[in-house]
């Protein structure tokens, strides 16, 4: 196993064991093969294993398999709290305990914020003493490192990675994904902090294996010399000196063993040229089926009506390479939920973003058509709800 400097200096395994995705059998997790899997995962060098307290069953299943096999002190666990559910300042500490009694430990390694979208998600949790009560933790010892995980754009990401003294932080990252999310510049931002970076999706939940064009399939047969289009993505990541660790979600042993074997292989600078054009060539075979030629560049950006522009194509975009429901999925957890409405309603065809535009595009007209797409009529009262539960006032405890 290829090891990578985390947090603190340690050595932190390129590839991590994301435990969103155990295998499972009818309602709940099969603990069986997820207990095979985690120890073969150990067995080849693993040592970061994340979880969530919303993923369902996960922290049982981790804690009650590393306490069985005594395995806790081999390993990291990096869990996150889910800070869209904290209402009150009790409610950190309430969560927290509960986690600990999941896992069935005294400490976590890593401790996320989980899914932060905006700054203002950040500063909500330091209203309610956030900053003291992640102090106490650490001196003693009930937490070892501090980070957040984070989907939005790349302008929210670096504020909030200038928010706080962070020990490691978790994007979204791969190929499509390198001017989104926080992308190849927030990924290059944190590092130049000294801030380790764990990836999440870096295949875009399984996306850039199953859903790929016919043509990049054939372009990877033809020109992949024997490496197949999982091999390529993770290759493209730890390619890159930047990046920490790559969560992987694996759930069958074979899986495991492959992914083990390219992250044993797959050092900063390990893509030849040919490689690196050959990811070039299926960004363009994947893009081709674009509803909007927006590159992301943010050169229409800011909006004077505060809509997320890049943001909005990104999702509707979506719609297209991957699916309806993606589109959707996207644009709830990454845009629709910020405190300033970011809508493409918010539209007052004034033109600016037009007059900017480097692709010349009919932004105004398609913003219209980005709106029906990802905020159909019968998702917008979910949004809504979901906006005002998330910026309800909090209680103190």
């Amino acid at each position: 196993m290829q090891y990578r400097k985390g947090a603190g200096g340690q050595d932190w395994s390129a590839l991590g064991f994301g435990c969103m995705r155990f295998s499972r059998s009818g309602a709940g997790i099969d603990q069986d093969e997820a207990e095979r899997e985690i120890l073969r995962a150990v067995e080849l060098g693993v040592n970061y294993f994340d979880t969530a307290y919303i993923y369902p069953g996960s922290e049982e299943c981790l804690g009650r398999i590393l306490e069985k096999n005594a395995l806790r002190e081999r390993v990291m666990i990096a869990t996150k709290l889910p800070q869209y559910l904290i209402s009150s300042t009790a409610a950190i500490e309430k969560y927290f305990r509960e986690q600990l009694r999941r896992l069935r430990t005294d400490w976590i390694d890593q401790y996320l914020m989980h899914m932060l979208t905006d700054v203002d998600a950040w500063n909500k949790l330091c209203a309610l003493g956030i900053r003291e009560w992640i102090d106490e933790k650490k001196k003693a010892g009930a937490i070892r490192q501090i980070g957040f995980s984070f989907h939005g754009n790349t302008e929210m990401f670096l504020r909030i990675l200038e928010s706080y003294d962070w020990d490691f932080c978790q994007i979204q990252y791969n190929y499509m994904d390198e001017v989104s999310q926080a992308g190849r510049a927030g990924l290059q931002a944190a590092a130049a902090r000294g801030i380790p970076v764990v990836i999440m999706e870096p295949l875009r939940g399984g996306k850039l294996v199953s859903l790929l064009p016919e043509r990049a399939r054939t372009r990877i047969r033809e020109e992949g010399g024997g490496r197949s289009a999982a091999e390529l993505a993770f290759r493209w990541l730890w390619d890159q000196a930047e990046v920490t660790t790559v969560l992987s979600g694996m759930n069958s042993l074979e899986m495991l063993e492959e992914n083990c074997r390219i992250a044993s292989e797959a050092l900063p600078g390990c893509m030849s040229g040919q490689e690196r054009q050959l990811v070039e060539n299926l960004k363009k075979d994947i893009n081709e089926k674009l509803r909007v030629g927006c590159t992301g560049c943010g050169y229409c950006m800011p909006c004077p009506q505060g809509v997320d522009i890049p943001g909005a194509f990104r999702c509707y975009n979506l719609t297209a390479t991957e699916s309806k429901t993606a589109g959707l999925r996207e644009y709830f957890q990454t845009v629709a939920l910020r405190r300033e409405a970011p809508f493409p309603s918010q539209c007052v065809a004034c033109g600016k973003c037009q007059r900017h535009c480097p692709q010349h595009l009919p932004i105004i007209e398609e913003l219209k058509k980005a709106d029906r797409a990802i905020r159909p009529w019968y998702v917008r009262p979910a949004i809504g709800i979901a906006r005002k539960w998330m910026f309800r006032k909090k209680k103190e405890a």
